[in-house]
């Protein structure tokens, strides 16, 4: 049996304690990792925990159940598969943050893994993948400690949710976000989707959407759906504005007859494209406004109809 023992590093001015803390929290990790689309946390404990994640390898979305251990004081967290998915067989590893002074810290990241049934072209595809999304991880980990670190964060990185409260059922409006292979059929101004679902829950959504000045723009988007309570998903075409979008349609019945259908979004302003989309006057306020609009715009359209759907069923 072949394992291959990989290590991938970086050096980033900011102390270990911050950057142990980031990667302690998986639930930004979506927000934080460009391969992460959706963390579950299945159980947690004293410095234990069990996470489900999805999460794009070499260009396919995967998902797979960890088991950590967190070790604040070594700031070291060690992590094994559970539950894998093809070709890997075995997988598991370790980060460690080194102080390397008050304000500059090393961060290793750790591999071992093996293919089934040791099958070599299926060890390449292994490889590629944890090179190049251990790659991808410690450059964007970098860049979010700059990040918390910058004061103007707070103004780039915004989320809000929009809700309706509807008479019916949340496995009616479950079921119509999650059929989004209907929307151009049930949304206006959804023009054609391409969606695929490949694996029950793990999702593929490609669409062309119309927006209010006529134009019509094409998103990617990959989606994770639990149950009948939830649809998270992360968007992996974004427009000129954003560098990051991430979302979670939610329903929770009331216990009062109705239920409570939420688009929430997190967003990431991209300021380099502010002044060429919205011209040379225009702020950072006026970017978070545009977008915020331009998504509660379609999130509201689709609450809407997805509202006016389950009622029809109550």
């Amino acid at each position: 049996m072949t394992t291959r023992q990989v290590e991938h590093e970086i050096t980033i001015g900011a102390p270990a304690a911050t950057i142990y803390r980031l990667l302690a929290d998986v639930s930004h990790w979506p927000q934080i990792f460009p391969p992460t689309i959706h963390v579950e946390r299945q159980e947690t404990g004293e410095n234990q925990e069990r996470i489900h994640i999805w999460a794009t390898a070499n260009g396919e979305a995967k998902n797979w159940t960890s088991r950590r251990t967190l070790d604040p004081q070594g700031l070291r967290i060690d992590f094994r598969q559970e539950i894998t998915t093809a070709p890997v067989a075995a997988m598991g590893g370790t980060w460690i943050v080194e102080p390397l002074g008050p304000d500059r810290s090393r961060v290793r990241l750790l591999h071992d893994y093996r293919a089934i049934d040791d099958d070599p072209q299926d060890l390449q595809w292994i490889d590629k993948a944890v090179d190049t999304n251990s790659t991808s991880e410690l450059a964007a980990l970098e860049e979010n400690v700059k990040r918390a670190h910058a004061a103007e964060t707070e103004d780039l990185v915004f989320s809000f949710t929009d809700t309706v409260e509807v008479h019916g059922a949340a496995q009616d409006l479950f079921d119509f976000v999650n059929e989004a292979g209907r929307w151009p059929e049930r949304l206006p101004h959804v023009a054609t989707v391409r969606f695929e679902e490949p694996t029950p829950g793990l999702q593929t959504l490609e669409m062309d959407t119309r927006a209010k000045d006529g134009s019509v723009h094409t998103t990617k988007s990959y989606r994770v759906a639990l149950d009948s309570r939830k649809i998270a998903y992360k968007q992996v075409t974004l427009p000129a504005l954003m560098t990051l979008h991430t979302g979670v349609w939610t329903f929770t019945e009331t216990g009062r007859g109705t239920t409570e259908a939420s688009s929430q979004h997190t967003v990431s302003l991209n300021t380099a494209s502010i002044a060429k989309v919205l011209g040379d006057q225009a702020t950072v306020a006026d970017a978070r406004a545009y977008v915020h609009s331009a998504l509660s715009t379609n999130s509201r359209a689709t609450l809407g109809h997805a509202k006016d759907y389950a009622e029809r069923k109550h």
